[in-house]
């Protein structure tokens, strides 16, 4: 019997709402998500930072950043700290802290 790999679903996974660009963007990022979300997790349990502040220290996207974000909190790995600052957009965003 041939063993079918085992696939994973959001927020282990990148998730996508629609098919298309969507679907190619998250599955691009399959093997490389774990990863990040690693990385994301170790800079949150050494500082507080909102995700633009956690791209621009990992030196990556805040594009490949921020989802990792979504999907840490959704696995409880992450919690919001109740404060905001600005980031370089300007708006508040939320500052987030290892759990």
């Amino acid at each position: 019997m041939n063993a079918q790999p085992e696939l994973s679903f959001y927020p282990d996974a990148p998730g996508y709402k629609r098919g298309g660009t969507s679907k190619a963007a998250a599955d691009s990022m399959r093997e490389k998500a774990p990863t990040l979300r690693g990385l994301v997790l170790r800079y949150l349990a050494a500082y507080s930072l909102t995700a633009d502040e956690c791209a621009e220290m990992m030196q990556k996207s805040v594009l490949s950043i921020r989802p990792r974000f979504t999907e840490l909190f959704e696995l409880g790995q992450i919690a919001d700290t109740g404060t905001t600052r600005r980031n370089s957009s300007g708006k508040m965003a939320t500052v987030w802290r290892a759990v």
